[in-house]
């Protein structure tokens, strides 16, 4: 049995690992595909202090080995199915149980999908979510971005870099996103912003040959020629794995304070799954650090 398991492995759960393991504590991380998140995705973050620039990739290796250098186990394996209640909590993967005194989740979000039609067909054909895995295929080719916030606009960067053409279709009449990175959009010359705007359809064949663009304001509607569409509206909750025990927001977060701790005993939440005012990296590795030492004091029995 171990004292604590980590589900999940971005920043928040690394932080996690890395606090829980130097406090002494047997720790598990335990994540279905790489470590990172979404943050491992990004073509460059600016503002994790300390690295004025650097990689996602990178930041998540630096984390990953920092963790397993302070004594974390890692298992990179999907959760099925958790059970929190109780003094023991067990979760279940690929057949077998993992069992720990505490647990810490930390599974992020995953993203929201505009729900057009052929969204879900078109999807690897030209639909994408993340530019910095597919933006290479669309070299010298023309591209949209939905979204108004930090990772739309980073996305439309990304791509102006490789795209001959790239449109961002925002449904209000500014961005979100910061003003630094806006400024460097609206610098771009082969970018073209598509404000009070919403894309209504996706079509092609085969994959992605136009959208449909709605003026929110007018009504007015046009076809553009695209041969890749960037979604980038935001997250949900990855949160379908732990049941109906825990206690959720309206938007389906789990709710946890500042400690981190969830209304189940021994159970605490880290990151983007948590109800929070502001999602970034240094916020989740933030999150991860609390939430270990929270569930130090749980299993060390100086729960306060």
């Amino acid at each position: 049995m171990y004292d604590v398991i980590i589900v999940g492995a971005g920043p928040a759960g690394l932080s996690a690992a890395i606090y829980s393991a130097r406090a002494g504590l047997n720790t598990l991380v335990a994540e279905s595909v790489f470590s990172g998140g979404q943050a491992a995705t990004a073509y460059e973050i600016d503002n994790y202090a300390g690295f004025p620039k650097i990689n996602g990739t990178e930041l998540a290796l630096k984390m990953e080995t920092h963790a397993k250098d302070a004594g974390a186990a890692f298992a990179f394996r999907p959760i099925e199915r958790a059970e929190l209640t109780g003094g023991v909590k067990r979760l279940h993967s690929g057949g077998e149980v993992l069992e720990a005194k505490a647990v810490i989740l930390a599974t992020g979000g995953k993203k929201r999908k505009l729900g057009l039609a052929n969204e879900s067909r078109l999807t690897g054909s030209g639909v994408s979510y993340c530019a910095t895995c597919d933006g290479g295929f669309f070299r010298g080719r023309t591209a949209a971005v939905v979204g108004g916030g930090n990772s739309a606009l980073e996305d439309a960067l990304y791509l102006a870099n490789l795209c001959k053409k790239v449109y961002v279709i925002y449904r209000r009449s500014s961005f979100r996103g910061f003003k630094s990175i806006a400024d460097q959009v609206a610098a771009r010359e082969n970018i073209e912003v598509l404000y009070c705007s919403e894309v209504t359809a996706v079509d092609g064949d085969f994959q992605v040959e136009q959208i449909t663009v709605v003026n929110t304001q007018d009504g007015s509607q046009r076809q553009l020629a695209v041969d890749g569409l960037f979604i980038a509206i935001g997250m949900e909750p990855a949160n379908e794995i732990f049941g109906d025990d825990l206690k959720l927001d309206e938007r389906g977060f789990i709710c946890a304070g500042e400690d981190c701790r969830t209304n189940l005993p021994g159970v605490f939440a880290a990151g983007d799954i948590r109800t929070k005012p502001l999602r970034q990296v240094i916020t989740a590795a933030a999150d991860g650090a609390v939430a270990a030492m929270s569930a130090f004091e749980y299993v060390s029995g100086e729960q306060r």
